[in-house]
């Protein structure tokens, strides 16, 4: 089969493209899927750049990317929630078991799998496993009530642009932080104020959030607590270490969020798609031959929106 595999840690430029690689093998448990999209994340370039080598370290060659949308073509013996045939999505990097799913074929628990949503195509149901799943997570556990005041940082990209759906959703006023080449895009979700970072400091007006999602860290993640109301609410992708000192001196509470993609969130946000309340906003799809120049752009340019690789 194909698939887009490297075989040490770097850049981009070790990802291959392999038109001979090995079918993956099922375990107990999983099933396998005939991917027609995958979409890129983050994770992706952090653990092919070898940043967590010494936690998790890889088998070589190791197909990239995790999300994927397509069609059931085996099932392990005893599993009842999953046919063949079925149009799915989920979630499949090799760390959590999966064979990955930059590739024609990906092997993956049938605990990270559901229905594809019926409104989205395949690579726009691609797109939503890390992405949406986290930002749908982060802002429930905000428990937001409609009229509270939001701001998302980084809003045009992949988390944040489903953030902001989101929050609006919900009846929450947004804010969000963006790239002054990026505003339009974030106008066109209905973002009710923008912050061109690259311009303005997004602090400078205290404007008393009841909630800020954090997908950036560091002096960000610092500075947006004076913007919080008491009683606010941090909620940090990143930040795995919630300032203490910090949440005393303003406050506010403040949570890492850790994403849990699973049969049940999956159901969850597909519903939300079906339902209108978020659309996965793809910024560029490029065919799966290229896989190593869709993480490039990834990584250099900045997007709007998801990166996805066409598969068939």
């Amino acid at each position: 089969m194909k698939a887009a595999q490297f075989s040490k840690y770097g850049g981009p430029e070790v990802i291959e493209f392999n038109s001979n690689a090995l079918l993956p093998k099922l375990a107990d448990g999983q099933v396998l899927v005939e991917a027609h999209a995958a979409s890129i994340n983050t994770i992706d370039s952090i653990l092919r750049a070898g940043y967590m080598q010494s936690m998790v370290p890889l088998s070589f060659p190791a197909t990239i990317a995790g999300d994927f949308a397509g069609v059931v073509k085996e099932v392990s013996p005893g599993l009842s929630n999953l046919r063949v045939g079925d149009e799915v999505f989920g979630f499949a990097p090799v760390i959590a078991g999966g064979s990955g799913s930059a590739a024609e074929y990906v092997a993956v628990s049938a605990s990270k799998v559901a229905q594809k949503p019926a409104r989205a195509s395949y690579t726009e149901a691609a797109a939503l496993p890390l992405a949406g799943v986290s930002a749908v997570q982060a802002l429930e556990e905000m428990k937001l009530r409609p009229g509270q005041r939001v701001l998302i940082h980084g809003g045009a990209g992949g988390v944040g642009s489903f953030a902001l759906q989101y929050a609006r959703y919900l009846g929450c006023h947004v804010a969000t932080t963006v790239r002054g080449s990026q505003k339009e895009f974030v106008r066109k979700l209905d973002a009710d104020a923008i912050v061109d970072f690259e311009a303005e400091e997004f602090d400078a007006a205290h404007n008393e959030y009841d909630a800020v999602l954090d997908t950036v860290g560091g002096e960000v993640y610092k500075r947006s607590f004076i913007t919080l109301k008491k009683g606010g609410i941090v909620a940090s992708m990143v930040q795995n270490s919630p300032d203490q000192e910090l949440m005393l001196k303003f406050g506010v509470r403040a949570v890492y969020i850790t994403t849990q993609v699973n049969t049940a969130s999956l159901i969850h946000i597909a519903e939300l798609v079906d339902k209108g309340a978020i659309k996965t906003q793809i910024a560029r799809e490029f065919p799966l031959e290229q896989t190593r120049d869709a993480y490039t752009y990834f990584e250099q340019d900045h997007p709007k929106g998801k990166i996805c690789l066409k598969i068939r």
